[in-house]
């Protein structure tokens, strides 16, 4: 899952991104509203965490001009305590959350993976295909009922395959939902990592639901035939 950090104080921004990144998401940065609307635009994040009070253009003229350009991205606002006005017009420009500072993490966290499960359409914090069982809310996994141990990139590889169930998912779009843009990894390492969470889901006498699509990417589904 991609997200980007807007936020012009540097111990804020590093502090979400490093939590963000420790749940296992994609993550990049801007420290200002010009840089951070040139790298929103058709970047395809799933989320975006934007602070109101930016260098440049704030803000709200940010969520303004991506809701102008057909950017349908979920956005969460940070607002000062005092700031209802601007809460009110964030809304009302298109923002789907807000949280005012200052912020529990864990707070912060919990509003990002419901934005996340609302932009994959995802009411419940578990999905369950065939025999394998997917907890968003603390990242675990069952297969076939029993724990299974995955690293934070196997597991950001499976969640964003489960939200995109029964369809075929490239493997760049994969790539670029599982890596930020500081990483120097290829889209070849997909591969890898399909092949060890693959060695994990599979369970014995049971069908197995994560198939490649030769020349296509990959598809997570129950097999029903």
């Amino acid at each position: 899952m991609r997200v980007l950090v807007v936020e012009d104080y540097d111990s804020i921004r590093k502090s979400v991104v490093k939590a963000l990144r420790e749940e296992g998401l994609s993550v990049d940065e801007a420290a200002d509203g010009d840089a951070g609307h040139a790298m929103a635009r058709g970047a395809g994040y799933d989320v975006i965490v934007l602070d109101l009070m930016l260098p440049g253009i704030d803000g709200l003229e940010v969520l303004r001009r991506l809701r102008e350009d057909g950017e349908s991205c979920h956005v969460l606002l940070l607002t000062a305590l005092d700031a209802v006005d601007d809460r009110v017009r964030g809304l009302d420009l298109g923002a789907d959350d807000y949280l005012v500072k200052p912020f529990a993490m864990d707070e912060l966290i919990a509003r990002v993976r419901a934005l996340l499960r609302r932009a994959y359409a995802k009411k419940a914090p578990t999905i369950t295909i065939g025999h394998v069982e997917i907890r968003t809310s603390d990242h675990s996994v069952l297969v076939d009922g029993e724990p299974v141990e995955l690293t934070a990139r196997e597991y950001a590889l499976l969640e964003y395959l489960a939200h995109r169930v029964g369809e075929v998912v490239t493997r760049t779009e994969i790539w670029q939902h599982i890596y930020d843009e500081q990483s120097t990894a290829t889209s070849n390492v997909v591969d890898v990592y399909v092949g060890y969470l693959r060695k994990k889901l599979d369970a014995p006498g049971k069908p197995r639901i994560l198939h490649t699509r030769r020349g296509e990417g990959y598809i997570l589904r129950e097999e029903t035939a």
